[in-house]
């Protein structure tokens, strides 16, 4: 039986949710629609009937938390986080989930890098606060390098932290102030520097990679941004952002279906996508 899904969004352009999405359906063998559905910010809860009809849907930007309004239950993920990027209907019932934190776990456990060691974070806004929040909580000794305007960021992101696991180990610093000296077990950078089309620009030093054994970048266009190619090109282990958005697209099919997928399945969906992004947005 064909069930049918949809991405939220408001202006969604080029987006990469639609051929994730159809790869994992298509592996399980399952029937299925998956539109891009554009609403205006101050009309969605006007679409709320046509939502309730669907299987199931993701949720990006700018309804990640008016969303929230239509939902009848969270999952402890979208409490955490007060954001909903993926809505599951139970027998007319909609609960919300925030399938991004599992994304980026899944991603560092596919890589094999250590989320409990010394963990360096460039940037803290939107997604970086969940990589700051997930990391934390998994036990990391994290330091979270801004520029002097994000320290507010920094900050209110080490107060959510403590109030949720007191005896985190987290500090904030300037860019400009990263102590290398008894280097990283990863080094993750959430800003956007390096993303396309100013593909050029990295993040960090040299100095910096070198200090970090693994390397986590959560910019997808390019598949391989300045930051990761130089980590590679040190010897470490390193992953872009596609990871992520793959990952986080597994879980809701789990979510949805009670579907499963090998490391390697994901791998290949990876590499697809990343050669797609890179026929769509072919470097200089």
């Amino acid at each position: 039986m064909e069930r049918n899904y949809c991405l939220l969004g408001e202006v969604l352009g080029h987006t990469m949710s639609p051929p994730i999405h159809k790869a994992l359906f298509d592996l399980k063998g399952r029937e299925f629609t998956y539109e891009i559905h554009e609403v205006p910010s101050d009309k969605l809860m006007q679409d709320e009937e046509y939502l309730r009809s669907l299987a199931g849907f993701n949720i990006t930007i700018p309804h990640k938390v008016p969303v929230i309004a239509m939902t009848d239950e969270l999952d402890e993920t979208a409490k955490r986080y007060n954001s909903v990027n993926c809505i599951a209907n139970r027998d007319g019932k909609l609960v919300g989930y925030n399938t991004d934190c599992v994304g980026f776990l899944e991603t560092i456990r596919a890589m094999k890098a250590d989320l409990s060691g010394r963990v360096l974070l460039i940037g803290c806004g939107g997604v970086g606060r969940m990589m700051a929040i997930e990391a934390a909580l998994a036990g990391a000794d994290l330091t979270i390098a801004v520029l002097e305007s994000d320290m507010p960021l920094a900050e209110k992101a080490m107060e959510d932290i403590k109030a949720m696991r007191p005896d985190a180990k987290v500090s904030a610093v300037l860019a400009s102030d990263i102590d290398t000296s008894k280097g990283y077990s990863l080094l993750m950078n959430a800003c956007p520097v390096g993303m396309y089309p100013k593909t050029e620009a990295c993040p960090a030093s040299d100095e910096v990679i070198r200090s970090a054994d693994a390397v986590f970048d959560v910019i997808y266009n390019p598949r391989e941004t300045q930051l990761i190619r130089k980590a590679k090109s040190f010897g470490k282990k390193a992953e872009g952002g596609m990871a992520m958005l793959v990952w986080q697209a597994v879980k809701a099919h789990e979510i949805w279906d009670g579907d499963t997928y090998t490391d390697s399945e994901v791998a290949k969906i990876i590499a697809d996508m990343q050669a797609e992004v890179e026929r769509d947005f072919p470097s200089k």
